[in-house]
């Protein structure tokens, strides 16, 4: 006698086993309550200080209003780039605007490692990836560069603003990366200042492992009596640098040219592996998070690190 396969039954709605669905519906609840217990965190491009009032910006009352569905007297996270981080609660909101009352500091400014990521223009879902990536782990700028293989040269420089803006926001980081115009290959070596170190992400010719090579910065007695404290990352296109571009860079005396192992990477892959390695041995890789926010009605936990 042969058995026929069990299949589970399927939810008519969605198309899909009826237990994935019963896990679908939980996990849609569970964000919807994190949600609303979440205390927002917004950038605003104001001056911040105790007692103030400050308006919120349309994007702000969007999200505050729509998004979140916030009334007065919720409490919200502010930061400005340059005065620190700020609780402050919610003044007034409306359909026309809203006012947030800044209440106290949370965190005075600090900065990040002053790292620019040069890089190559890519399609436009992967370039909005690099950047939200990139701000994430602590880029300071980005500086687009056109190369002989690159493809992609048309860039939305607002757009890609406010990804950094919502990544900054949601990875408390306290500044955001300066986002510079596109510039050839040829311009940008023309003037660059060589107190910048340049770590070329070369995927052919000489090389040292990466790790390896920002390693030997750190333990050098140049870097440890006079260390660098300016530098970049500089990563192809898609179709890599062309045979000549990477001649030419790696013979500069501010470039160290690195690999990223035996594997061909994507564009923007090889970009964040290099941000990743750079901030784990010579960036601030062994800081640790700020205290987490408090959700909403939930008591502060007295054994969270200050």
């Amino acid at each position: 006698m042969s058995l026929a396969p069990v299949i589970p039954p399927l939810c008519p709605a969605l198309s899909i086993p009826r237990s994935a669905a019963t896990l679908l519906a939980a996990t849609i609840v569970r964000a919807t309550t994190s949600d609303k217990n979440m205390i927002p965190r917004l950038y605003l491009p104001v001056d911040l200080a105790i007692g103030n009032d400050v308006p919120a910006d349309d994007r702000a009352v969007h999200y505050l209003r729509n998004v979140m569905r916030r009334q007065p007297g919720d409490p919200v996270v502010l930061f400005n780039g340059r005065d620190g981080e700020f609780t402050a609660e919610i003044a007034k909101i409306g359909k026309r605007g809203a006012a947030l009352r800044v209440k106290a500091l949370r965190r005075p400014q600090a900065g990040v490692p002053d790292i620019w990521l040069c890089f190559a223009p890519l399609k436009k879902d992967a370039t909005d990836f690099l950047i939200e990536k990139a701000t994430e782990l602590g880029v300071a700028a980005f500086q687009p560069v056109i190369t002989r293989h690159t493809t992609s040269t048309r860039l939305n420089l607002d757009r890609l603003a406010a990804n950094a803006i919502e990544a900054a926001e949601q990875t408390e980081r306290l500044t955001l990366p300066a986002i510079h115009p596109p510039q050839s290959l040829a311009e940008l070596l023309q003037r660059w200042s060589p107190q910048r170190r340049l770590i070329l992400c070369a995927e052919a010719g000489p090389a040292l492992p990466i790790a390896e090579a920002l390693s030997a910065f750190k333990t050098s007695v140049t870097f440890s009596n006079s260390p660098y404290d300016q530098w970049a990352i500089l990563c192809g296109p898609e179709g890599g640098f062309a045979r000549s571009e990477l001649d030419q860079i790696s013979n500069l005396p501010f470039v160290t040219p690195v690999g990223l192992g035996p594997r061909i990477l994507r564009a923007d892959t090889a970009a964040l592996t290099a941000l990743a390695v750079f901030q784990s041995i010579l960036g601030d890789g062994a800081q640790r998070p700020p205290a987490p926010l408090v959700p909403i009605g939930q008591p502060a936990d007295p054994a969270a690190p200050d």
